[in-house]
């Protein structure tokens, strides 16, 4: 493996890890960092195709998402439709008439690039709120941020910060279970839309996001740990695995290879980060809703 893909690893494991574990606001800045990175990169795919979207719009109103995703989480499922309305006013009043497909794909970007991760934010810096973030509670710096006075009980961790990082791991446990096995034991092409998946990859990292899910249902004493562990880990290594495939849907449409050249040896911000998109709202949702119910 290249010195500059290990490297690149290297500094964007630390600047997630970073910014998980102090949450508050830098998570939240963080997280719009991404997403304004990454919706550039697919509006270039979109442009790509020929279509107009209306891609400042988007950007502008998908980091406002985010922003109430921390003021007010209860609130950003209203400010999503209304965001779009937004986008749709814009396109109408543009001196060439829009297409279905800018106003589509501008659409899609709010969505794909916006509302889900927001879900992201909505988890770390306080899910199951209702007007106030429970980090606030828990905040020991300044803006809403949180630095754990000690590792050796787990337990005692904000559940936010918890739950987000066990959501994450389930991801890694996914991607490298993925890449390594499939390297070592593919040999059955999983689909025709990313060909160096195969069947054998896809399993094994199924089974590496279910072994640990397992293992942190286990550890921070869910209700039916074996059951919620196995769901969340077979739920995750799914999605994530699906959100793969559709952002390589995606390029290979646009007919890129990459989405982007910003992470050397790694391609654009899309590509490392497709498998976290969808998982956003599944994760948020099972811990908010579904467990609550089995205590």
């Amino acid at each position: 493996m290249p010195w500059t893909r290990i490297i690149s690893a290297i500094i964007a494991i630390a600047f997630a890890l970073g910014i998980i574990i102090i949450g508050g606001w830098y998570f939240t800045l963080g997280i719009c960092l991404l997403v304004f990175l990454a919706q550039l990169e697919y509006f270039r795919l979109v442009r790509a195709k020929g279509m107009a979207p209306a891609a400042k719009t988007t950007l502008v109103v998908s980091q406002l998402l985010l922003i109430t995703a921390t003021i007010a989480p209860s609130l950003t499922d209203a400010v999503f439709p209304l965001a779009g309305a937004l986008i749709c006013f814009y396109l109408l009043f543009q001196p060439k008439i829009a297409t279905i497909a800018d106003i589509s794909t501008s659409v899609l970007g709010l969505f794909y690039g916006g509302y889900l991760p927001s879900y992201w934010v909505r988890l770390r810096v306080g899910f199951a709120q209702a007007t106030t973030p429970l980090e606030i509670a828990n905040s020991n710096l300044p803006l809403m941020g949180y630095w754990p006075p000690s590792w050796t009980h787990l337990k005692l961790l904000p559940s936010a910060l918890t739950v987000t990082f066990l959501a994450f791991g389930c991801i890694w446990a996914a991607d490298i279970g993925a890449y390594v096995m499939g390297k070592w034991f593919g040999r059955t092409r999983l689909s025709e839309i990313s060909p160096k998946k195969t069947v054998e990859g896809a399993i094994f990292g199924i089974i590496g996001s279910i072994l640990v899910a397992e293992w942190g249902a286990w550890y921070l004493e869910w209700p039916y740990w074996e059951i919620t562990g196995l769901l969340l880990g077979l739920l995750i290594g799914i999605v994530s695995l699906l959100g793969d495939l559709t952002e390589s849907m995606m390029k290979r449409d646009a007919g890129v290879k990459d989405s982007g050249q910003l992470i050397p040896g790694h391609g654009g911000i899309l590509d490392r980060t497709d498998s976290y998109v969808f998982t956003a709202p599944l994760v948020y949702y099972f811990v908010t809703l579904l467990l609550p119910l089995l205590n």
